[in-house]
């Protein structure tokens, strides 16, 4: 068994965990409408359509906001099209994904899922095929109550009250040459600070994302976020980050050493936002919106053929897959003064946390621990000091055998400690101290864990990886845990007092 140590003090932390790091991203893209959320003469879905199952599962994830057209759809989407009585609608062909795209579910009918969800949108626009016009009309459409044509348009279409949609993307993975209306960084961000100051011109409350590298590997990595945030600082509330982490080579503990990465990611940024700021010597500030995040490489088929609603992507997760994405979480926790929005990626059946067929929906391993952290993260995001063995997988040397985060509730005076076990064959003993506060209760722990890396959900074990309950301990001075190998566990409701 490995032993670790977790040093915390809540004098030492990163500020305020913002609920935002929990939202979610849908796409019309293969069934994550159509068959997905959207299901029409389905006897599981409403009146209007909507999967009432899907719903459930949904509000299970806590999710304040989720992003939605795209994505990749999004580029060569015009929203008028979605808009008005359905038979009037036209379909078209969707450029990104290769199939047809009917147009019977649009800007309405996500905000009504969403409000039957009880998230918020986060609605993207067009910057690649369309341009500022067209995406400050939308912000008229959904959030202006005067009485002008869009406004206008939006009540005949059944919504006498504004959509108050919050929060807006400049299009989409601009700096990707496979995106309809790719340009350079220069062109983009002219064009994204137009669009940034007709929006707002419209309604100065929405926030700003702009549109940052889709991934390290491409060559205008970093320089292109500079780019973009030279050009629209004023304009903009965040600039966006995506990755999807894989294992081409089905190397388990390299694998699960996946969290280094990541935080080498949010140290990138961190770096570029506060260079951007230094040379603009500017009092605002920008933050990071990691709006596409999560583990995909099994299914890689983008194709639809140009049929409607195809099978595309349909990722099918396991228990290392989960481990992984509770190291997005943790970084993004511990990030907590960078990191203000981030969007699992996706949501329903495209590498998603929920499948479905005609009867129901199945649950998958990524599912839970995005359930676990948003019913518990709250507060301020510790900084954790790890004491603990260290281990050598490939390239990624010295990676220590857990992943820490913590949160901390000053009202309640309670802590939220969440941990990965990274260890494929070894069970981690794990002591949480505090510099400053007792520890009197050792609230109640949640387990994700199996024998088996490769453990997954499905159809016919539906229950194989789900949350199961743990215990820990705590004796005045600390908090006593054993974390499984191949385990996550989330500690909830530690209470400490004052030294």
């Amino acid at each position: 068994m490995h032993t670790a140590t977790v040093h915390l003090d809540t004098h030492f932390n990163a500020g305020k965990i913002d609920p935002r790091i929990f939202s979610g991203f849908l796409e019309h893209l293969g069934r994550a409408i159509y068959g997905g959320v959207y299901d029409p003469g389905n006897p599981l879905s409403d009146e209007h359509g909507l999967r009432r199952d899907v719903i459930e599962d949904m509000r299970g994830l806590r999710m304040p906001y989720v992003r939605y057209p795209g994505g990749n759809f999004v580029s060569n989407y015009d929203w008028r099209d979605g808009i008005g009585p359905k038979e009037d609608r036209r379909p078209f062909p969707d450029f990104a994904w290769k199939s047809v795209e009917p147009n019977t579910f649009g800007t309405d009918e996500f905000i009504r899922w969403c409000r039957e969800v009880g998230t918020e949108p986060m609605l993207a626009v067009n910057l690649g095929t369309l341009g500022p016009a067209e995406a400050a009309a939308l912000v008229e459409y959904c959030n202006l109550d005067t009485p002008t044509h869009w406004a206008q348009e939006r009540r005949s279409n059944g919504s006498a009250s504004p959509h108050n949609v919050r929060m807006w993307c400049l299009g989409n993975e601009m700096d990707g040459p496979w995106q309809a209306g790719h340009s350079p960084a220069e062109n983009y961000a002219l064009k994204a600070m137009q669009a940034a100051r007709l929006m707002k011109g419209m309604d100065p409350s929405i926030q700003l994302v702009a549109a940052g590298s889709s991934g390290r590997a491409l060559p205008t990595y970093l320089e292109w976020d500079r780019t973009v945030l030279e050009q629209c600082w004023d304009d903009i509330d965040f600039i966006s980050a995506h990755r999807y982490s894989r294992n081409f080579q089905d190397d388990t503990p390299w694998f699960l050493a996946e969290g280094v990465e990541i935080d080498r990611i949010l140290d990138d940024y961190a770096g570029v936002i506060s260079y951007v700021k230094g040379v603009k010597k500017s009092n605002h500030d920008v933050h990071l919106s990691f709006d596409e995040w999560n583990v995909w490489y099994k299914d890689r088929r983008g194709n639809g053929e140009w049929r409607t609603a195809p099978a595309l992507i349909e990722e099918r997760y396991d228990l290392q897959d989960a481990l992984v994405c509770a190291q997005y979480l943790n970084a993004f926790i511990r990030r907590a003064d960078l990191v203000k929005v981030a969007c699992l990626a996706q949501i329903v059946n495209v590498i998603a946390a929920v499948l479905t067929n005609n009867d129901g929906t199945l649950r998958q391993t990524i599912y839970y621990p995005s359930a676990m952290y948003a019913a518990v993260a709250r507060g301020l995001s510790l900084t954790p000091v790890v004491e603990a063995p260290r281990y050598d997988a490939g390239d990624r040397e010295g990676v220590p055998v857990i992943d820490v985060s913590a949160s901390f509730d000053e009202e309640t005076g309670e802590t939220g400690v969440f941990i990965v076990n990274r260890a494929v064959d070894s069970d981690t003993r794990v002591t949480v101290q505090f510099a400053d506060r007792l520890v009197m209760g050792a609230g109640s722990v949640q387990l994700l864990t199996g024998d088996d890396p490769k453990v997954e959900n499905n159809w016919d074990h539906p229950n194989a990886v789900m949350p199961q309950e743990g215990t820990a301990t705590a004796n005045g001075q600390a908090l006593e845990i054993t974390i499984p190998a191949l385990g996550l566990a989330v500690v909830s409701g530690v209470r400490t007092e004052r030294r």
